[in-house]
């Protein structure tokens, strides 16, 4: 692993983390973000609002794109503090610890901890939430990445099995007032979950899942983004219970991952895990006969 510190879009403090085959980007002017994902020399697997890049002043919140860490459940205007100020950049073995100044609106600090494998399209991060108030508050740590325009999310659902055999329900499905599950860019399968994300169609989808497997994908650019997240079969999960969340505009889609809400008590803190690989060589699936393909070709791997 390797570092060295970067100009990226316009912001002098950029942190750039690389191996042989990946590197990422992290932000030192505004976040804690994560800017750039991909294989080196090759697209960013996420999208960046060229309009927004560079900026440090901003009475609204800017999306700018990349990897952020936000609280959920979400709300109008506690999720939205402008994370325009600079962070804290720690150096650690393979890695960096990004750490926001706790938000003066909610008492929330956040901060996401960066791991790189030395040899391996890998990446690991651990997202802090900490509680500056001086009463206990509830929240759960939400992982959002926006992904670049024009590829596929995968989610999965969990074991299906055959009625009579099977009479419980496995998993919770969610969806927002705005879902239309007539769209286009859904396709709805027996065993996965497709999202399209198409430059041409604005209106907004989003679409909630608990997968106990424990993982989600994005293709896009012959390449497969793969997150992974611990699963807490204890604890409640936001958002009536899902651990997985995808939604997508004409502009983007975002894959994101939710950890359990917990009581965080003054001073105290909470933490979500998630795995991040890279895979190359990948056509982005249409269909969920695609992506059954897809996985038995990569196995059960990740």
């Amino acid at each position: 692993m390797m570092m060295e510190k970067v100009n990226y879009g316009g912001w002098e403090n950029c942190y750039r983390l690389f191996n042989n085959d990946i590197d990422l980007i992290v932000t030192g002017d505004v976040g804690p973000r994560i800017i750039r994902f991909g294989f080196i020399g090759h697209e960013n697997m996420f999208k960046e609002y060229k309009d927004q890049l560079g900026k440090t002043e901003s009475s609204e919140w800017l999306i700018f794109g990349g990897h952020r860490l936000w609280h959920a459940p979400e709300a109008q205007p506690r999720s939205y503090y402008p994370d325009v100020e600079p962070v804290l950049i720690q150096e650690i073995e393979n890695g960096l610890i990004v750490t926001q100044k706790p938000e003066p609106t909610t008492g929330v600090q956040k901060q996401i901890e960066i791991t790189i494998s030395p040899d391996k399209p890998e990446v690991y991060l651990k997202h802090k939430l900490i509680n500056h108030n001086l009463w206990s508050i509830e929240t759960a740590p939400w992982a959002l990445s926006v992904m670049s325009q024009g590829g596929v999310a995968i989610l999965s659902f969990p074991q299906r099995g055959p009625h009579p055999e099977f009479i419980l329900p496995t998993s919770s499905l969610t969806i927002w007032p705005y879902t239309n599950l007539s769209d286009p860019r859904w396709v709805l399968g027996y065993k996965y979950l497709l999202l399209k994300q198409n430059s041409d169609i604005p209106e907004p989808q989003k679409l909630g899942i608990f997968s106990p497997d424990g993982w989600a994908a994005y293709a896009n650019h012959n390449c497969l983004f793969i997150k992974q997240i611990p699963i807490q079969f204890e604890g409640i999960y936001p958002d009536m219970g899902v651990n997985f969340e995808v939604f997508t505009n004409g502009d983007m889609l975002e894959l994101e991952s939710l950890g359990t809400l917990e009581s965080i008590p003054p001073k105290g803190f909470i933490e979500h895990q998630e795995h991040w690989s890279l895979i190359g060589d990948i056509k982005a699936p249409q269909t969920e006969d695609d992506v059954i393909v897809l996985v038995d070709k990569l196995g059960k791997s990740f």
